[in-house]
């Protein structure tokens, strides 16, 4: 089983509790059937170059006598894996989902809390005129819809909303639920209306904001 090598352990977190039999089989004969890091990724790029003059069986000895010969290239291969899992500055808790987790960006000092709900095209980012600590912090319980932007080093309070395709600029008071682009509080920034639900657990987009008499399209 996949243990000769030291990196190892970091492709195997994702597959120790698999889903499905399918993905289990396909990432042990992709992964974990072989001996190291470098027979695995030769295997890997085989199995994807191949073709019907070019089999992978031929692939896989000229991709594993390559990389066994070259650990400059594992070096950069460890460092991207580790760059994917491990970036310097960001804080994350417990409890989050990314639904459907496609084009969500994440800046280096950004701070998501426990049990936050991030929906796909979601970017916490710099506005670009700071520097050090210039992203969001997400508190707990937050819902951010989808292509949603969050810009500076500002706080979502526990338990907010936001709308779907909102641009937020500035603090999000706890339960409260912001939209628009630039986002406004729903019922005033006076007298915000108050959610009484967790909206991460709840995952419901359009309460009050629906109702909003100054949501017009």
């Amino acid at each position: 089983m996949f243990l000769a090598h030291p990196f190892t352990g970091i492709t195997r977190k994702p597959i120790n509790k698999p889903t499905a039999v399918d993905d289990f089989c396909y990432y042990f004969t992709s992964i974990l059937s072989h001996k190291s890091l470098e027979r695995a990724l030769a295997n890997v790029l085989s199995t994807k170059l191949s073709n019907s003059s070019l089999p992978s069986t031929t692939l896989f000895d000229l991709f594993a006598e390559v990389l066994e010969e070259s650990p400059e290239i594992i070096r950069a291969v460890e460092e991207d894996l580790k760059s994917s899992i491990s970036i310097p500055g960001q804080r994350w808790v417990k409890g989050i989902l990314f639904d459907h987790a496609t084009g969500v960006i994440v800046g280096e000092t950004a701070v998501i809390g426990n049990n936050v709900s991030i929906l796909h095209n979601v970017t916490l980012g710099g506005t670009g005129k700071a520097s050090g600590d210039r992203h969001p912090k997400i508190g707990d319980g937050v819902l951010i819809g989808a292509g949603t932007c969050i810009l500076g080093n500002i706080r979502i309070g526990d338990g907010a909303k936001i709308g779907a395709g909102s641009v937020v600029l500035k603090e999000v008071p706890p339960r409260t639920t912001a939209v628009g682009n630039p986002a406004r509080l729903i019922g005033g920034k006076e007298n915000p209306i108050k959610l009484d639900t967790i909206p991460s657990f709840t995952m419901d987009h359009i309460s009050f904001i629906v109702d909003w008499s100054d949501y017009v399209i």
